[in-house]
């Protein structure tokens, strides 16, 4: 086996110039490809990472039963929750875990009202890693003293014609189901230009939520932030099993929206792998076809003097992927250096024009983008790149292998 990839690496740069060609296309089609996936794991991670911090957490436990009427919010306390925050703060990529309690209601004024979800929070955990705290505009967010106190969105507050300092009357839904109300007065109000979907978020305190919705010293869920978008099953597969009578949930079992948002993402990433990839075949495809007709007779006496149909055919398949094992290495080398360049200095969305109109998507993305690519992903489109050589020299080396010896000395 060694003499014929010694034999094919020899063939790979007769003609050096060509194969520096062929190679160039893969070098080219890499640093696109490694720089799309970057920009989508970064875009993931601004995106679908902010709306986690938004919405909860990376991975959310609760009680049996929530699942099922998620979209409802039940009012379900949840057991053991001294036990599982332990266990879950033992484990890696954990960034916080704290306890709340999430409920429908409604928030009014004498001009207007509004159906909420009602989030209780414990501030001096979710402080440091949300998004509303991240982004309030007037007054401040919540802290562990606060009693009567209500941190609310600009859209929301633009709705009810209210500031910091007014008071609201908030209705919640109890742990029996009934309705229990109680005036509050505006402390903070957080702004991420998400327009509707930032109407229906209102954040309070969790000893208050736990006096008003009946739940004293409990929660209905524990929410779990980690480092990053994409780290949940890893958790999941090590808390279940420890706690077999809780559902222990990714944010995106939970809101199927974002998940298939998700998969659209991956599925145009592979699409636009494929079409990439596919044009660099095309220029091995030619090379390789090329070198049959100007290598004919050469072919011919390898077979007379013994080489096998196989032989011939394996021997243009190993030039295919050497010169894709060259576009590769060179293209893996660029590409990752280009990610690691931007990954730096991140891209900024300032000086794009019409980026303010993409809406909620462009609000959640924040002012810079961080590109981010996993090195085994480089490694996974190396491979690939070497592949796809072969895969492009396929028939070039069949149209080889098929030719008689006598036809084959005898071609002009």
């Amino acid at each position: 086996m060694g003499k014929y990839i010694k034999l094919a690496w020899r063939n790979t740069w007769r003609n050096w110039r060509r194969t520096l060609i062929a190679s160039a296309a893969f070098v080219l089609s890499l640093i696109l490809l490694l720089f799309f996936q970057a920009f989508l794991d970064g875009f993931d991670q601004a995106v679908y990472g902010n709306l986690i911090r938004l919405y909860g957490g990376n991975v959310l436990i609760h009680t049996p039963g929530y699942r099922e009427k998620s979209s409802r919010l039940p009012m379900l306390p949840l057991e053991e929750a001294e036990a599982i925050l332990a266990a879950v703060r033992a484990e890696p990529n954990v960034r916080s875990a704290a306890r709340r309690i999430n409920t429908g209601g409604l928030i009014s004024n004498h001009d207007a009202s509004q159906a909420v979800n009602i989030t209780a929070i414990e501030p001096l955990i979710e402080g440091p890693v949300s998004l509303a705290a991240e982004n309030i505009t007037l007054g401040r967010f919540l802290t562990a003293e606060d009693g009567d106190n209500i941190v609310i969105g600009q859209a929301l507050a633009d709705h009810l014609g209210v500031t910091v300092g007014d008071r609201v009357s908030l209705l919640g839904r109890r742990k029996d189901d009934s309705m229990r109300g109680r005036t509050m007065t505006v402390v903070g109000i957080f702004d991420l230009g998400l327009g509707e979907a930032e109407k229906g978020l209102v954040f309070i305190n969790l000893p208050t939520a736990q006096t008003l919705y009946n739940l004293r010293d409990q929660e209905t869920e524990i929410a779990v932030i980690l480092d990053e978008v994409g780290q949940e099953e890893a958790l999941i597969d090590a808390i279940a099993p420890q706690f077999p009578n809780h559902e222990v949930d990714s944010l995106f079992t939970l809101r199927p929206e974002f998940r298939q948002a998700m998969e659209m993402d991956r599925i145009m990433q592979w699409f636009i792998g494929i079409i990439t990839l596919f044009m660099a075949a095309i220029g091995v495809f030619n090379l390789m076809l090329m070198a049959v007709f100007e290598r004919t007779r050469e072919m011919g006496v390898l077979a007379a003097l013994g080489m096998k149909r196989g032989q011939v055919m394996g021997l243009f398949l190993l030039e295919g992927a050497s010169i894709g094992l060259v576009g590769a290495i060179l293209g893996c080398a660029a590409g990752w250096l280009l990610v690691v360049s931007l990954a730096q200095q991140g891209i900024g969305w300032g000086s794009i024009e019409g980026l303010e109109q993409a809406g909620e998507i462009y609000a959640l993305m924040g002012d810079r983008l961080y590109p981010h690519i996993a090195p085994l992903s480089v490694v996974y489109y190396g491979l690939a790149a070497v592949v796809v050589g072969a895969l492009g020299a396929f028939y070039p080396a069949w149209q080889a292998s098929g030719r008689e010896p006598a036809d084959s000395l005898h071609f002009e």
